[in-house]
């Protein structure tokens, strides 16, 4: 049977979603280990992308064949149960057999949150990245409209080795702005590696006036890394949501 699991995680102390040999601090690591303890044989879970170390999720969806008299409620508990606290599967479905959480993806929702006030906030800090402005918000919010779109966004890569393709589509980037914090949101069929935050490096270098809203087109034709702007740090970085055009 496959199944379809929805999950939430506090990616602080872990070397991100992927399976690694030289640590066990891996999010789809620790749920193969449990999943495989309930099956008695072992199981392979495929998530929707590969979150990078200290990047969160509130929207995480994995799958996974395997055999269990237990319903789908009792898998949640399961899980739930013998996972680290950091990490929750909120739902479990049974899908169709040829369902795949990566490959039958169509859009996924990034946030990446900046804390502007120059007081820290102690309970939000494995949250939000703290960077002082004060930043210029409409010329951040028109460079994000130069960069959705369908793009070769090789310049936004940090792979630079990467040989596939590097054309993405991003349906909208929306950043708003409250008292004490600015929140990018991304919505696109795909991301590279961290392209969410190196986008988000680049905006951040525009509203503080280090870069001009209309270069964002050059950076894009550069395909070239060192043309874009920095790699915000991990912890500002949550998966909110991935959407399935049908499950």
């Amino acid at each position: 049977m496959n199944y379809r699991f929805l999950i939430q995680y506090d990616g602080s102390r872990y070397s991100g979603w992927q399976k690694q040999g030289n640590t066990d601090k891996t999010i789809q690591g620790k749920l193969e280990n449990v999943l495989s303890i309930l099956a008695g044989t072992q199981v392979e879970v495929h998530g929707s992308g590969r979150t990078d170390a200290g990047v969160h999720a509130y929207g995480q969806t994995a799958n996974a064949h395997l055999q269990t008299d237990l319903p789908v409620s009792g898998i949640r508990d399961y899980l739930n149960q013998y996972l680290p606290e950091d990490i929750a599967v909120l739902e479990v479905t049974a899908v169709h057999p040829r369902f795949h959480s990566r490959l039958n993806a169509s859009r996924k929702t990034y946030c990446y949150r900046i804390r502007t006030n120059p007081v820290k906030d102690v309970f939000d800090r494995k949250y939000v990245y703290s960077m002082e402005g004060p930043f210029d918000v409409p010329a951040m919010r028109k460079a994000a409209e130069l960069l959705t779109g369908t793009h070769d966004f090789t310049s936004f890569c940090g792979n630079r080795r990467m040989k596939k393709s590097a054309v993405r589509t991003i349906y909208e980037i929306r950043i708003e702005e409250t008292q004490d914090e600015l929140r990018f949101w991304y919505t696109g069929d795909g991301f590279l590696q961290y392209m969410v935050r190196i986008i988000t490096g680049t905006l951040a270098e525009t509203g503080l006036g280090k870069r001009e809203a209309g270069s964002m087109t050059e950076i894009l034709e550069a395909k070239n890394r060192d043309a874009a702007g920095m790699t915000m740090p991990p912890q500002g970085l949550a998966l909110m949501d991935v959407v399935y055009l049908s499950v």
